[in-house]
């Protein structure tokens, strides 16, 4: 009995050293995916509301890929560029973060902390207008596009069936229809001029009404025009004649406010962008509401709309080939359809629906009547940017303390010192 036991540990201690050995022992071992070695990746982000969200989202790339763990770490939104920056800089931060669309991401590319994804698998079905919105001055793609924004003009149904009131297709008709809420005795728009980044994203809903949907954008970015043109004066004015439409102490009122006073029915409108829709619905679930495209004066109608972020690699990540992986998960079908659901958002991934009617119905308007949101998309530069100008001097306007033209005037001068086709 003792002779068998001391034949059997020395088996055992064989096929041990066999197993370390690997090749040298004339065969390599096969390894099964429990037993490969954990990765650990962290994601950085601006949307700490979607932490439970990504929870699904990571729990359903773990199906394929067990053996990489996955953190969503993300920092308060109003901290989170500064945060970000300061680990970038540092040689440190997250394996994975969410890039900024546009101009505002591309800095953190130009400063060499975001590694390059040309060649990704799944790239390729996206529109080159997406891929733009973190494609580097080199021509490399850095990043891929999450969610496209879109902003509109939601209205209540029930205050619009009460007023007699029917959706506004053209311009005049959509003052028209401010007056006789007003004169109704109802607040026609849910809008406050507390917080700046609101004010340029009304202009980017409202300025193609008055400038005729994609004219005046597409001339614009080509350098056939700039914001010395009439026609962007007078979108400025019409700014300002709409605040007469807006609620009482409108510049002490910022999103919560707005938002809340639309969900809670005590206005008729609120131009805003299709990721309030699921913030919406949590706040009031009966609220019977709908969507307009801006109307122009000549009758054409448009979304605003943007890549509203990417996904990118840091540079300095030690584990750039398992990030690699997560992303190229992020560009799967599979993955757009638990977005949509989970997230109640347009998806950059094309042909993926959503049971969300409105949602749904928003995503088909991105397609056929979109305008671009040209103060992100090409004018988030110079210092202070001069979407950032904009904001600023829109919210002196409100106070009384500028004019539309001066407004105007300032923006083009910022724009004309920085921005290459107006020099």
């Amino acid at each position: 009995m003792l002779l068998t036991f001391v034949m059997a540990a020395c088996s055992d201690d064989k096929d041990n050293d066999s197993s370390s050995t690997g090749s040298e022992s004339g065969g390599d071992k096969i390894t099964t995916s429990a037993e490969k070695e954990t990765i650990n990746l962290t994601i950085g982000s601006w949307r700490t509301e979607d932490v439970s969200k990504y929870e699904k989202v990571i729990a359903l790339f773990n199906e394929t890929h067990p053996e990489i763990k996955v953190e969503f770490s993300p920092t308060k939104n109003t901290e989170y560029n500064t945060v970000l920056n300061t680990a970038l800089q540092a040689g440190e931060g997250p394996d994975i973060f969410h890039l900024r669309p546009y101009g505002a991401g591309l800095k953190l590319v130009d400063a060499g902390f975001v590694e390059p994804i040309t060649g990704l698998e799944g790239l390729n079905q996206y529109s080159e207008e997406f891929l733009a919105a973190s494609r580097g001055a080199d021509g490399e793609q850095y990043g891929v596009p999450l969610n496209i924004s879109s902003t509109q003009f939601f209205y209540n149904k029930k205050i619009f069936a009460e007023q007699g009131i029917e959706v506004p297709t053209t311009w005049d008709e959509f003052i028209a229809v401010n007056e006789k809420l007003l004169k109704a005795g109802v607040t026609p728009i849910a809008m406050g001029t507390k917080e700046g980044w609101l004010l340029s994203l009304t202009h980017g809903i409202l300025g193609a009404g008055v400038m005729d949907g994609n004219s005046f954008a597409d001339k614009l970015v080509k350098g056939e025009t700039n914001f010395a043109d009439p026609s962007f004066v007078e979108s400025i004015k019409a700014m300002n004649d709409l605040k007469k439409y807006f609620p009482a102490n409108s510049e002490g009122l910022g999103m919560d406010d707005i938002r809340t006073l639309f969900a809670m029915e005590q206005a008729a409108m609120f131009p805003l962008g299709s990721w309030e829709i699921p913030v919406i619905n949590d706040l009031n679930g009966d609220l019977d509401y709908g969507y307009f495209a801006m109307p122009s004066k000549e009758g054409n109608q448009t979304v605003t709309s943007w890549v509203d972020g990417s996904f990118a690699i840091n540079a300095n990540s030690k584990n750039k080939d398992a990030a690699k992986e997560f992303l190229q998960f992020l560009t799967t079908k599979e993955f757009g359809e638990l977005f949509v659901k989970e997230f109640n958002m347009i998806s950059a991934i094309p042909g993926i629906s959503s049971e969300n009617e409105l949602l749904s119905e928003l995503s088909k308007e991105v397609e056929s009547k979109s305008t671009p949101y040209y103060w992100v998309i090409n004018f988030a530069g110079g210092d202070p940017t001069t979407k950032t100008v904009l904001e600023t001097e829109l919210q002196g306007m409100y106070l009384g303390q500028v004019t539309p033209e001066e407004v105007a005037d300032k923006v083009q001068k910022s724009a004309e010192s920085w921005f290459t086709p107006f020099q």
